[in-house]
């Protein structure tokens, strides 16, 4: 029977899936499966890449972490900030930095007005170059 974690997932609590959560607390950038589970190994945490991706499907569908898909088509998660916000992404290094976006969200409301949308969700994430990846 499935049981609630401490963030409120209905997944059943493990050692590993704890350890995925401690990785997330730790990790400021956008991180794939398999990324996340090398990092787990490199600490010595012995958790499957099958639980770290199920666990990290989990949070993302319970709104625990962000996921985005990179300009490679590979999913990414992060743990974040609780409030609706957008991400730069360094496509060199993955450094990720959150932004609000106001002129977004005036945007997004005026276009759903418009077209008889209510209720309507979004995600942007903007890619580029970061600042030292720009002049290296």
């Amino acid at each position: 029977m499935a049981s609630e974690t401490a963030t409120g997932i209905g997944v059943r609590s493990t050692r590993q899936r704890s350890a995925v959560l401690v990785a997330l607390d730790e990790i400021d950038d956008f991180r794939s499966s398999q990324e996340l589970h090398d990092y787990l190994r490199h600490k010595g945490d012995n958790v499957g890449l099958s639980t770290v991706y199920r666990t990290l499907t989990a949070l993302a569908a319970a709104r625990e972490v962000d996921v985005i898909v990179r300009e490679d088509g590979e999913s990414v998660y992060r743990k974040c900030s609780g409030t609706h916000h957008h991400h730069l992404v360094c496509r060199d290094c993955g450094r990720t930095v959150e932004v609000a976006g106001p002129a977004v969200e005036r945007w997004a409301d005026s276009v759903a007005r418009d077209h008889g949308f209510t209720e309507v969700n979004h995600t942007l994430e903007l890619f580029g170059l970061c600042a030292e990846c720009s002049r290296g």
